[in-house]
């Protein structure tokens, strides 16, 4: 191989580093865009505190619903476990004949636990309940007949009822009752719920898109001249793009961040209240926070709101302004 016609070490070296140096430039550019855009919205805190307010009160109202679900879909659970049902025996079964068909009504498939309640028992409970004592004192006859509680593996309604037909086929069972038309409609509302929350929350997102959106178009109006500049001198549509990507991001993230503080406060206000009032029923609740996970898909989804939003605006004018 001729001398001349060998590559050149000083061009392979020159060449190397150039992807490198682009590189550079380019995370460059966008740490300085992050601190820019920052900057620019420092200079004017009061509007860009109403923007970013405006976009936490979009925020707090499905994340509001979604986190009283959440506190729903705890208590269906609850309520889930508590599902059960009463098979009542025939009058006049005695005791251990009781407690054969209880062991029968165990041994069914599906039962996770059952409890007998002897006609004894159930007369001193609903003595205990009505307060009747002297009155009921003055019977012949215990008119009570023995009852099993049965608590199922499956609490679903569907599941309830064919367990209560096979519980019905078994001799010395004279009557099964079960209430699961509260389950059903404690479910249906939890379902309706999720449909307003999500409609809530495709609504309230568009709401922050068009906040943001339109901020970010009158600051594109202000600095008009400057990006028809660097338009001219060969800058790229992502070049004029970047820093009003960061402006809608920081947007979104300061009303994510508020958002999350009037969430805190406001369960913080209502926190003792509701619990008083939970334990004047007897029942323990405590208002649902946002958490971890909650707070993070919340923040990051008001980011991506505000960057999405103001990449809207900023494409729709480079479209407009492209040369015809």
């Amino acid at each position: 191989m001729s001398r001349e016609s060998a590559p050149s070490p000083r061009g392979a070296r020159t060449q190397r580093p150039a992807g490198g140096i682009r590189w550079r430039a380019w995370a460059r550019h966008h740490r300085a865009m992050v601190l820019d855009s920052a900057r620019r919205l420092l200079r004017r805190p009061l509007g860009s505190l109403m923007t970013m307010l405006a976009i936490a009160i979009a925020l707090v109202l499905p994340a509001g619903l979604w986190l009283t679900l959440d506190s729903a879909r705890l208590l269906d659970a609850e309520l889930e476990q508590s599902a059960t049902l009463t098979a009542y025996l025939e009058v006049g079964v005695g005791d251990s004949e009781a407690g054969r068909i209880e062991q029968a009504l165990a041994a069914q498939a599906g039962v996770l636990d059952t409890r007998l309640i002897t006609a004894a028992e159930g007369m001193a409970e609903f003595h205990q309940a009505l307060g009747l004592r002297d009155a009921l004192a003055r019977l012949d006859d215990n008119p009570l007949p023995a009852s099993v509680v049965v608590r199922p593996a499956d609490p679903a309604p569907q599941a309830v009822r064919r367990l209560a037909e096979r519980f019905e086929a078994v001799p010395g069972v004279d009557e099964v009752r079960l209430d699961l038309a509260w389950l059903e409609r404690l479910r249906h509302l939890a379902e309706l719920g999720q449909r307003v929350t999500l409609a809530l929350g495709v609504l309230f997102g568009l709401g922050v898109l068009l906040v943001v959106g339109n901020t970010i178009r009158l600051a594109v109006e202000n600095r008009r001249q400057e990006i028809e500049v660097i338009t001219l001198i060969g800058a790229t549509h992502a070049f004029v793009r970047r820093p009003f990507l960061y402006s809608g991001a920081w947007f979104g993230l300061g009303g994510g961040l508020l958002a999350w503080g009037l969430l805190t406060l406001g369960s913080d206000w209502l926190s003792a209240p509701v619990s008083a009032l939970a334990a004047s029923y007897g029942a323990s609740f405590h208002l649902p926070r946002l958490g971890l996970e909650g707070s993070t898909i919340l923040l990051c989804s008001s980011t991506l709101l505000g960057w999405l939003g103001a990449w809207i605006a900023v494409n729709r004018h480079l479209a407009e302004s492209r040369p015809r």
